[in-house]
């Protein structure tokens, strides 16, 4: 064989074993970013069934749709650029900037907490007669994605630091296919989570007693459940928006508040035996919620003084 010819195949053999290295690369890096940031994931798929309930059965999947692709857009074509040219060119903006998005989920958990608890409504919400379903479709849609976009920022900063040591390119990739994966399975998810009661309807119609059976059972517990995770929705903005306030307060160099989060977390955990990793990961979550719930709560105040000052001068 000519030796030109075996030259350009040991550079080939060298390319093909570089480019495997670099896909096994990227495989490591989207699986340990998952796997960081599954807690926010969590709670994304919490949150976002509580902008579909009340809608009639044939809106809910449409609307899970639309949110999905905002989600992809906020992901692929807003943060993905974004995260990129931050970590290049100016990394320590990355740590306010996530503060600031953190702030705002504890302002959105916050004043839906006044308004359960009787504080005045802002907005057009279910408990009120909608004049208009397809403006209120939209802005549903439209919060829902304003929400995805600081839960996906926070995905996005943790799938980012487990990457740091990998390629522009190598980093590109793995971010955008985190995104993808993860877009995909929450809603996914809500979507299977908001049409359970139509399988239990359909399982209800089945000849079967087990699949009757089965049916009921769903019929009667997808209300509680959706119930449910609109709490948990509003409790994970608050915990998630602290979380990201305290540790950003870390990174800037004032970590007494996250120190006390911790030992909170440590003495719980050591308290609690062989459950410690959950008591005291609860424990760190209660403490979280609790600095977003007041930090939110003095956010929603000023926004709403200013709205009622505004209102007045007007």
């Amino acid at each position: 064989m000519p030796s030109g010819l075996v030259a350009l195949l040991d550079d080939v053999a060298v390319i093909a074993r570089a480019a495997a290295a670099s896909l096994d690369d990227v495989a490591a890096g989207v699986a340990k970013a998952g796997s960081k940031a599954a807690g926010v994931v969590i709670d994304d798929a919490a949150v976002t069934p509580g902008y579909v309930t009340g809608f009639t059965p044939e809106r809910e999947l449409p609307i899970i749709w639309k949110i999905a692709k905002g989600s992809f857009r906020n992901k692929l074509l807003i943060l993905l650029p974004i995260a990129l040219l931050l970590s290049a060119f100016l990394p320590q903006a990355i740590t306010p900037i996530l503060m600031i998005g953190g702030l705002y989920l504890a302002f959105e958990g916050a004043e839906k907490i006044m308004e359960k608890l009787g504080g005045e409504k802002h907005g057009e919400t279910l408990e009120d007669p909608i004049q208009d379903v397809a403006t209120f479709e939209t802005e549903r849609v439209t919060g829902a994605v304003r929400t995805d976009l600081i839960l996906s920022a926070e995905i996005m900063a943790i799938a980012l630091a487990e990457i740091g040591e990998q390629s522009l390119v190598g980093r590109a990739v793995t971010l955008a296919l985190v995104g993808i994966a993860i877009t995909a399975a929450v809603y996914g998810a809500v979507a299977l989570i908001v049409k359970m009661d139509d399988v239990g309807l359909h399982l209800a119609k089945k000849p079967g007693s087990a699949a009757q059976a089965s049916g009921r059972m769903l019929l009667r517990a997808m209300p509680a459940v959706l119930t449910f995770l609109g709490s948990v929705g509003t409790v994970a903005m608050l915990w998630v928006g602290g979380g990201i306030i305290l540790h950003g307060l870390e990174e800037l160099g004032l970590p007494g508040p996250a120190h006390v989060a911790h030992a909170i977390q440590h003495a719980v955990a050591e308290a609690t035996g062989p459950l410690g990793g959950v008591t005291g990961w609860l424990a760190y979550a209660v403490a979280s919620a609790i600095v977003g719930l007041v930090l939110g709560a003095i956010v929603a105040l000023v926004v709403h003084l200013v709205a009622k000052g505004r209102g007045k001068a007007h």
